[in-house]
């Protein structure tokens, strides 16, 4: 999965009060923390991140767009990554990632044979 994010300067708690940090933080500081919560059980279901990087402007694509981050992950199913959306426990911790975020794109990935 690709997923493309855009980080408010400072993150919004208010749909996720519980989770609010007592000094307000970055949407940046919000996901790490997302990301923190998030990886037990994304290795319990069998999936990975591969990479995380910057983002910055397109070479080529709208020059008005820029995406603050890039995550690009890996589940072993369908399956697993089903499971994994919706294990209660990780759920607890998802306003972190919505208090994180301005806006997003998830782009799902298969694998395609390499001889395109």
């Amino acid at each position: 999965m690709l997923n493309l994010l855009r980080f408010r300067e400072v993150a919004d708690y208010s749909a996720s009060p519980e989770l609010m940090p007592k000094k307000p933080i970055s949407g940046k500081e919000a996901y790490q923390r997302y990301i923190d919560h998030t990886l037990p059980f994304l290795k319990e279901s069998e999936g990975e991140i591969l990479l995380m990087g910057e983002g910055g402007k397109y070479l080529i694509g709208p020059t008005d767009e820029q995406w603050h981050a890039v995550l690009l992950v890996r589940q072993s199913s369908v399956e697993s990554f089903l499971a994994f959306e919706s294990n209660q426990e990780y759920l607890k911790g998802i306003g972190h990632r919505t208090a994180a975020l301005k806006d997003s794109r998830l782009l799902p990935i298969v694998e395609a044979n390499r001889t395109l």
